[in-house]
């Protein structure tokens, strides 16, 4: 069965945690991915591959960009996604939390501190199909924010690194050798 559009309805929300493939790093920048394919999340619902193309592809042709978004609030935007796009593990995100905005600078102590490790997508689902456990294969989403949130609904990630602002060389070394020892293993999965 393939839902129709609910384009009056509200967005929707998903949750993945800042893991393993996710870190922050000099000039506040938070990289990952929010959102993994064919995983599970604590809804039932399963984000398909290619699910997020269209969508993204009518955001660049129109010269607009998904958002950053603290805690889903459309009033409190964070920072700027430099990079989205989708590969073959999931939809990935690059950007810089801006310390210039107050919701930024809190998000940033707080994922400092790990008081928070959370991602979220905002979205609307233009195609998707109920399956047997009943949870729904999401085929098609119009994709709106990504946000930093303190409850994930996909737990899988963890957060990989944080570096401070103090000027720690040694934090910072030690950040970039996680970076590339994940993107060695993650490339020794695929």
């Amino acid at each position: 069965m393939i839902y129709k559009d609910r384009v009056s309805g509200p967005p929707e929300t998903k949750f993945v945690q800042l893991g393993s493939q996710i870190g922050l790093s000099e000039e506040n920048r938070i990289v990952g991915y929010a959102s993994l394919f064919e995983a599970k999340d604590q809804g039932g619902d399963r984000v398909e591959k290619g699910a997020y193309a269209s969508s993204l592809k009518a955001l660049k042709s129109g010269g607009r960009g998904v958002k950053m978004l603290w805690q889903h609030d459309p009033s409190q935007p964070i920072g700027v996604w430099d990079e989205v796009y989708e590969d073959k593990k999931g939809l990935y995100v690059s950007g810089r939390i801006l310390e210039e905005v107050r919701a930024g600078a809190e998000a940033l102590a707080l994922l400092r501190a790990g008081a928070i490790d959370g991602l979220s997508i905002g979205y609307r689902t233009v195609k998707a199909s109920k399956t047997q456990d009943g949870g729904r294969s999401l085929k098609q989403l119009d994709l709106w924010e990504v946000s930093l949130v303190t409850f994930p609904m996909l737990p899988e990630a963890r957060v990989q690194s944080s570096v401070g602002d103090d000027g720690d060389d040694g934090a910072l070394a030690r950040a970039l050798a996680d970076v590339f020892s994940s993107a060695s293993t993650m490339l020794t999965r695929e």
